[in-house]
């Protein structure tokens, strides 16, 4: 794309390493690659592929689970997959097969199920910032249950966004790390 020599002239001038996929190999980013905990949690099937996922695991020297997004409207897996803190995240069980279920279940101990209705207002496309939660409006269920987690939710209309195929953490480009990241440290 045009702008990525952009992108990476403003990334290598502020002191970030700048890598490159192999050619033919797809992967969209922070939306599809999601740490939870030391492990990262990797979305595949309609933005990113699976072997530019083991790449990027590999070149981050970390485990990396990769998850099927089976659900065409859940195109990112942070549209579905929301780590909170390391061992727990909120998700969307019917965006991935039975066995991301089944992984979900195994590597995440504390796993909060957002309901069809507020997944499809991409309740779970939240940006997480220590025990606050902000996420699109109109998730009531999904903020009852943070709470009960012990989560502080706060409710942003996004409907215009929303319409584009995004919600809060599309709005975002996190530089700090996720609070959700095993490996962030303090400082």
């Amino acid at each position: 794309a045009k702008e990525s020599p952009h992108f990476d002239a403003w990334f290598g001038e502020n002191g970030f390493a700048v890598e490159h996929l192999p050619e033919n190999t797809y992967h969209e980013g922070a939306g599809d690659a999601l740490f939870c905990g030391e492990t990262l949690f990797a979305g595949y099937r309609t933005r990113s592929d699976a072997s530019a996922h083991q790449w990027v695991g590999e070149k981050l020297g970390v485990r990396v689970l990769p998850l099927e997004l089976v659900n065409t409207r859940f195109y990112h897996l942070d549209t579905c997959f929301c780590p909170l803190a390391p061992g727990e995240a909120l998700y969307f069980p019917d965006a991935f097969d039975a066995y991301g279920q089944r992984v979900l279940g195994t590597h995440v101990p504390k796993l909060v199920a957002v309901e069809e209705a507020e997944a499809f207002r991409f309740g779970c496309n939240a940006v997480v910032v220590g025990k606050t939660v902000v996420h699109n409006s109109r998730c009531p269920r999904m903020a009852d249950d943070l709470a009960r987690a012990g989560y502080r939710s706060v409710e942003v209309e996004l409907d215009e966004f929303l319409k584009a195929g995004g919600s809060a953490k599309c709005l975002t480009l996190r530089l700090d790390g996720e609070e959700a990241a095993g490996w962030r440290t303090a400082g």
